[in-house]
């Protein structure tokens, strides 16, 4: 019987030190892409040993891949147990792992900001600075071990974790769990992209549609304010109370936009890229096209 290839606790340390240089090529085509084949190489000179086989391994993870580098440790684990079983025999193929990277990496991503960035990093500093504040050289450095004692043992606790719970889902693959794994974690993903569109993509029409002349009481009539700043608490009052700041309603096409479905070009225009991504079309071309778009636009007064 052929002995199962099986990565040692060694090799899965090399992969989680690798990883901390995940962001170490980032580039805007494929973004994390070369850290992540970086981390995933000691792992592919163990499973293969062919040139030819250990160049297709690093050739399908070379393709796109983007998430909060903290909690691509979890996908890591579970893709090298996919890797193992692969060079093991099991049926896992190029479009498994694929999958199995897009459908987590999006999720993750909106676990990765709140959670490190916004909530761990901030508590840490306000204590770090609350002493280095009163000269305390233990403000630095306490900020440096703690913050580096959670961060790399949550991405080896979760790399391990990913790798164990990937062993699993690899054990049924004939009964198609890999797939609704995979098939769930793309809809969360989306679910997410979804949600974020409206507060990350502002497109904003400024072509006038219509002028309205005011009638008097309803705009801020800047004459007759007091002088000073009793003048300036008048007039804040006014408009909050829902006066108009000039005697002329100015409609523009993005108001009449948001009147009937808010957010709608951003919607179309995120819609679009993904069309493109779709079409294999280069992420590099596609900004540099949104650039020339928006520029082009802007002098028109048409955005």
């Amino acid at each position: 019987m052929e002995k199962q290839l099986r990565l040692s606790k060694k090799d899965r340390l090399s992969v989680w030190w690798r990883s901390t240089f995940i962001q170490g090529s980032w580039n805007y085509e494929r973004m994390q892409n070369g850290g992540w084949a970086y981390a995933m190489i000691p792992a592919i000179k163990r499973l293969y040993k062919t040139k030819e086989d250990r160049s297709a391994a690093l050739k399908r993870h070379l393709e796109f891949f983007n998430t909060h580098p903290y909690v691509a440790s979890p996908i890591l684990g579970v893709t090298l147990a996919l890797e193992e079983d692969r060079a093991n025999g099991a049926p896992v193929d190029d479009v498994a792992i694929q999958g199995v990277k897009v459908g987590m990496m999006g999720p993750l991503a909106g676990i990765g900001d709140p959670v490190f960035w916004f909530t761990i990093k901030p508590i840490l500093g306000a204590l770090a600075a609350s002493l280095a504040m009163t000269g305390n050289i233990l403000g630095p450095i306490l900020y440096f071990v703690l913050w580096n004692l959670i961060r790399m043992g949550f991405t080896w606790y979760t790399q391990e974790f990913g790798y164990k719970a990937g062993s699993k889902i690899t054990d049924d693959l004939s009964g198609g769990l890999l797939r609704d794994i995979t098939k769930g974690a793309s809809i969360l993903g989306m679910f997410i992209l979804g949600a974020l569109v409206n507060r990350w993509v502002s497109i904003k029409f400024t072509p006038t549609v219509s002028s309205v002349q005011l009638d008097d009481g309803a705009y801020i009539d800047w004459d007759k304010l007091p002088s000073g700043s009793e003048g300036v608490k008048t007039a804040l009052e006014q408009q909050a109370s829902g006066l108009s700041l000039s005697d002329i309603k100015v409609t523009t096409l993005q108001d009449n936009l948001d009147s009937l479905i808010p957010g709608l070009a951003a919607l179309l225009l995120t819609l679009l890229c993904m069309w493109l991504l779709k079409k294999k079309v280069s992420p590099i071309i596609m900004i540099l096209g949104l650039f020339v778009v928006g520029v082009v636009f802007h002098v028109l007064n048409i955005m």
